[in-house]
């Protein structure tokens, strides 16, 4: 297990920062974002520190992707209960959900998996939000979304998928995060809940 002991303080005030923004908001900071929290005027500043941090094997950065850090391991966190997974959710075509599966994923980053469960993406249609076919994401329970949120929805006809959320005058518009996709439009749809994390195995 990696020791936040063998961080320097700026070290570890920054990879607290960007545990804080993946667990609060499901994904990372971006450079410009941990360079104006802790006033480091250069990029490669903050390059410096986030380069420290994956090579004592705290975070993963992917390439070429500004909002990417994933959290290798957590050493503060207590043990999780877990987050049942369900089943499958659509990020292309809508397909039918089903409780099909009685597994759990056990995470330290997110905890009270009460109101949380877990889906496991099939499709393309989110990879513009980090999110790829093979993700598991993990929806906090809730009937109602803002616009602008990533949502699990079930519609009028027992559709399941995961997009992103705006009511129109008359209409829901799920709009996918792929440029060579359309969005959905639906009459109603029954809102599952809204992204909170997403996690993938390498």
């Amino acid at each position: 297990m990696a020791n936040l002991d063998n961080l320097t303080s700026r070290q570890r005030e920054i990879y607290l920062f960007i545990r804080d923004k993946i667990q609060g908001r499901g994904y990372g900071p971006t450079v410009r974002e941990i360079g104006t929290e802790f006033n480091i005027k250069s990029p490669n500043g903050v390059m410096c520190h986030l380069k420290a941090l994956q090579k004592k094997g705290l975070i993963h950065r992917e390439p070429n992707m500004s909002r990417a850090i994933q959290l290798l391991d957590d050493p503060t966190s207590a043990p999780s209960q877990g987050v049942r997974l369900l089943g499958r959710i659509a990020a292309g075509a809508p397909i039918e959900a089903i409780e099909q599966q009685d597994e759990e994923l056990s995470f330290a980053d997110w905890e009270g998996s009460e109101d949380k469960f877990a889906l496991k993406v099939t499709g393309e249609s989110m990879i513009d939000a980090h999110i790829q076919d093979g993700d598991y994401v993990v929806i906090h329970k809730q009937s109602q979304a803002r616009d602008g949120q990533i949502v699990a929805i079930r519609d009028d006809e027992g559709e399941a998928t995961l997009k992103t959320f705006f009511r129109e005058k008359s209409r829901v518009r799920l709009e996918p995060a792929n440029k060579t996709m359309k969005p959905i439009y639906r009459d109603k749809v029954d809102i599952l809940g809204v992204l909170v994390g997403v996690v993938r195995k390498y």
